[in-house]
């Protein structure tokens, strides 16, 4: 028996997914196709304010499905064999392509480079970002995930010879945190029972409490300055 829109069910066996736990979670939720493949941007962008994202800071995103030939498709990430009824869709595994919202330094994936891909989320690094909690394991604040963030550049500079990562990386980087703190925290934390949902289970923390934010959805100016806070929180600079 199917499950309902918004019922969380884990991924179907051969699932398209992405290296985003909340694009992955929201498949699992079924508002994009479950099963991750034929994703439009117009799916997309609804799907987004399911989390609290506005309308206008969510299309930022969706719309890169729109115009893949100007951003996509120029890092290979759509194929131009996705197509259906005129429409260009992708799959969720397409959001894997390095350089395009993927990059090196994942909180919760390895590197590109390195043998267990940029893909699979990792356990292990789920834990030690999880401990990375200055408060006994209750909340992650923007200075705990900023200094591990810092902690693992360090890290895969020594782990990962072929790393690329710079002013063009960082910003995405900081922007993938700030929407995590602004749509599933109050923007200063996020408690760790709900990171733990999204990143183990890639499931929205609903069950833990988590409500979508109503009166006020994250739109580009509270996007734009939470970025330049975490920036601030990591504080590594770039030649």
């Amino acid at each position: 028996m199917s499950k309902a829109v918004g019922q969380f069910a884990p991924a179907p066996v051969n699932a398209s997914r992405s290296p985003c736990p909340v694009v992955n979670a929201l498949a699992n939720h079924g508002y994009i196709e479950r099963s991750g493949t034929n994703i439009y941007m117009n799916d997309l962008n609804a799907a987004m304010r399911k989390v609290g994202m506005s309308s206008l800071l969510g299309s930022v995103f969706a719309r890169l499905i729109k115009n893949p030939y100007t951003f996509f498709d120029y890092f290979g990430c759509w194929k131009r064999s996705q197509m259906s009824s005129g429409k260009k869709y992708l799959n969720l595994v397409d959001l894997a392509t390095h350089g395009a919202i993927e990059h090196d330094i994942s909180l919760t994936r390895r590197d590109i480079a390195q043998p267990a891909g940029n893909n699979a989320p990792q356990q292990d690094l789920i834990e030690d970002m999880l401990d990375a909690s200055s408060d006994g394991g209750e909340n992650l604040s923007v200075d705990d995930l900023g200094k591990f963030i810092k902690s693992r550049i360090h890290q895969q500079l020594k782990d990962n010879p072929d790393l690329l990562y710079g002013p063009d990386q960082h910003p995405v980087n900081c922007g993938q945190v700030a929407l995590m703190m602004h749509c599933f925290g109050n923007g200063k934390t996020i408690p760790c029972k709900y990171v733990r949902a999204l990143f183990e289970d890639e499931r929205l923390p609903e069950k833990e409490g988590w409500k979508k934010r109503v009166w006020w959805p994250m739109g580009l100016i509270e996007f734009f300055g939470a970025v330049r806070t975490l920036k601030t929180a990591v504080g590594v600079q770039f030649d």
